[in-house]
C-alpha cells in the first residue's frame, strides 16, 4: 500500500497541480489530480494479470482545462441538470449559472470540476482528502458550502470516494464523480458488449432538453430494464423515444433499497474485469457517452461515441422542482454525507 506524489502541471497563473497515486498493493490503483479533483487513471488487474486502465482521461493538465464532457472530474456543488438555472428555498428565488442553453449542468459555469482543491493525505491509509470551501453566492448558490472528498484505495480492491460537506446557511448539494469506465480498457473501443446489471424497478424520463418531466416509470418491457445482467448495447438504438431522443441512454434510475447497497454491477467478458457499485444515494444516471469525442486524449487514443459509460450516483436531477424527488436540500447544522464505491471483483 502506497501514495506517490508527483508534478503533473501548471496552470495559467502559476499554481502547480499534483497527481496523487493511491496503489493498494494487489492490483488496484487510482490516480488523482488536485485540479477538479480528477480521476485520471484506475488501474485493475485483468484475467490474465494483465493491468488496464479502466477509465478514460485527458493527455495533459493542458487538455483537462477545457474538459469537455467532464471526464473523470468531481462534479457539484449540483451534479446533474436545474431547469432554466433556477430552484426556490425558503421562499426565495435563486438563479445559478445556465451554461447548457437555457439550463444549468454539473454546477454551472466554473463547478467544482473546475476547482484546484487542496490536498491532505491521510498517514498509514492509502487514502487523500481534497477540500475546496465554496463561498456564498459561487455560480449562484445561496452558503458558504465546505466541502471534503476522501478517495481511497481499500484491501478489498475497491477504489472509494466519501463525500462530506456542512453549510452556513440552508443550500443545495448533490455531489458526484463523472468517470467514463470501459472494462476492456480505455483504449478498447465501444462498450455495447460489456454487460451491465442496476438494482432499478423505475427510472426518471427525460423531457427534450434532458430533463426529468417529474415522471417515474417501470423498466418493465423497456429498454430501461436492467435488472438481469445485459449487454449494454443490446437496446441502446432501440425504437423507444426515450433512447432515440438521446442516442442512447443518459436517464436517473431510481435505486432499489436504501442505505449502503449495490446499485450496479458491470463486466468485460474480454477482460474479465467486474466492477461493483456501491452507494447511499438514491439515484443514478447512466449516461452511455452518447456524445463522446473531440480533444486529446491519454495515449493518443481517439475516443468515440459509446466508447465508455458513467454511472453517476446522485439524488435525482431537477429535484427542487419535485417534491416526490429525493432531493439535494442541505439544512445548517446538517452534515451532506454521500458514499460510492467501485469494487473489482
Amino acid at each position: 500500500m502506497s501514495i506517490t506524489k508527483k508534478l503533473y502541471g501548471t496552470m495559467p497563473d502559476g499554481t502547480e497541480i499534483f497527481a496523487y497515486t493511491l496503489d493498494n498493493g494487489k492490483g488496484v490503483a487510482a490516480e488523482i489530480i488536485n485540479y477538479g479533483g480528477i480521476v485520471t487513471k484506475l488501474l485493475v488487474a485483468d484475467k490474465n494479470g494483465k493491468t488496464q486502465d479502466v477509465v478514460l482521461g485527458r493527455a495533459s493538465l493542458e487538455e483537462y482545462l477545457d474538459n469537455d464532457g467532464y471526464i473523470g472530474a468531481a462534479i457539484g456543488r449540483h451534479a446533474n441538470r436545474i431547469a432554466k438555472g433556477e430552484f426556490e428555498l425558503r421562499g426565495r428565488r435563486f438563479c445559478v449559472g445556465t451554461n447548457e442553453g437555457a439550463n444549468s449542468l454539473h454546477g454551472g459555469f466554473e463547478g467544482f470540476d473546475k476547482k484546484v482543491w487542496s490536498v491532505t493525505e491521510i498517514p498509514g491509509e492509502t487514502a487523500i482528502i481534497l477540500s475546496y470551501i465554496s463561498l456564498d453566492g459561487e455560480e449562484g448558490f445561496p452558503g458558504t458550502l465546505s466541502v471534503a472528498m476522501r478517495y481511497s484505495v481499500t484491501d478489498e480492491n475497491a477504489f472509494k470516494i466519501e463525500y462530506r460537506a456542512t453549510a452556513d446557511s440552508d443550500t443545495v448539494c448533490n455531489l458526484t464523480n463523472h468517470s467514463y469506465f470501459n472494462l476492456g480498457g480505455h483504449e478498447s473501443g465501444s462498450v455495447k458488449d460489456q454487460i451491465l446489471q442496476i438494482n432499478a424497478d423505475f427510472y426518471t424520463p427525460n423531457d427534450s432538453e434532458c430533463m426529468p418531466t417529474g415522471e417515474v416509470l417501470s423498466v418493465e418491457g423497456t429498454p430501461f430494464d436492467f435488472r438481469e445482467p445485459k449487454p449494454i448495447g443490446r437496446d441502446i438504438a432501440a425504437d423507444f423515444p426515450q433512447i432515440k431522443a438521446f442516442g442512447g441512454y443518459d436517464h436517473n434510475f431510481v435505486i432499489s433499497g436504501k442505505g449502503y447497497r449495490t446499485a450496479a454491477v458491470a463486466k468485460s467478458l474480454e477482460t474479465g474485469i467486474t466492477m461493483q457499485v456501491l452507494t447511499n444515494q438514491p439515484g443514478m444516471q447512466l449516461y452511455t457517452a452518447n456524445m463522446l469525442g473531440g480533444g486529446v486524449h491519454k495515449g493518443d487514443v481517439e475516443y468515440k461515441v459509446h466508447g465508455a459509460f458513467c454511472l453517476e450516483t446522485q439524488a435525482f436531477p431537477n429535484a427542487m422542482k419535485f417534491s416526490h424527488f429525493p432531493g439535494p436540500l442541505l439544512r445548517k447544522g446538517h452534515t451532506y454525507n454521500h458514499i460510492t464505491e467501485y469494487r473489482f471483483v
